[in-house]
């Protein structure tokens, strides 16, 4: 393979991961200012609203909360931003759900349904399925640290939660020098 072509499919593995990598610093350096980790409790509905924009999913009252705002970056970013509003309309608490630290003590197999899985996470990034397991398997992408890595939690026909994992998300190879 001559030395052009050899630089060619190089530059063609770099600039995937690189333009994603551009693609995502721009996206920050636009919209940084709009982040909604950087809501302060307290805040009222309608400045979020104003600033953030509408929330890509709103989920009822709960024990807990008056109502879930959440802001999700998905399918191609590794965020999602969970506002939970008080009685009166107010921040009460800001959360970045998927993160590796909180999986384990949040996701309940055999007792969350597809519904909870929406209220903590929103829509996954994909759906797929195996050939071992009779359900959907929902991909959320997130960062660990400087890894890329994807949440999936299988969930059966009947709706209901049957487990979870994690792992890096699979990135391609650099080509091998010739």
């Amino acid at each position: 393979m001559s030395a052009y072509l050899r630089a060619q499919r190089l530059l063609a593995w770099i600039e995937r991961p690189l333009g994603a990598l551009l693609l995502a610093a721009g996206m920050l350096l636009a919209g940084g200012c709009a982040s909604p980790g950087g809501v302060a409790p307290g805040s009222p509905a309608t400045e979020l609203a104003q600033r953030l924009g509408p929330p890509t999913a709103r989920y009822p009252a709960t024990a807990d909360a008056g109502e879930r705002w959440q802001y999700s970056h998905q399918p191609a970013g590794q965020q999602v931003f969970n506002l939970d509003l008080d009685a009166q309309g107010r921040v009460a608490r800001v959360e970045q759900a998927l993160s590796e630290g909180l999986f384990g003590a949040r996701i309940r197999p055999g007792r969350w349904t597809r519904d909870d899985v929406l209220r903590e996470y929103g829509r996954p990034a994909r759906v797929t399925r195996v050939h071992n397991f009779d359900g959907d398997i929902w991909v959320w992408r997130y960062l660990d640290g400087p890894t890329w890595r994807l949440l999936y939690i299988d969930i059966d026909r009947a709706g209901v939660v049957r487990g979870w994992s994690s792992g890096d998300e699979n990135l391609p190879d650099p080509p091998e020098p010739r």
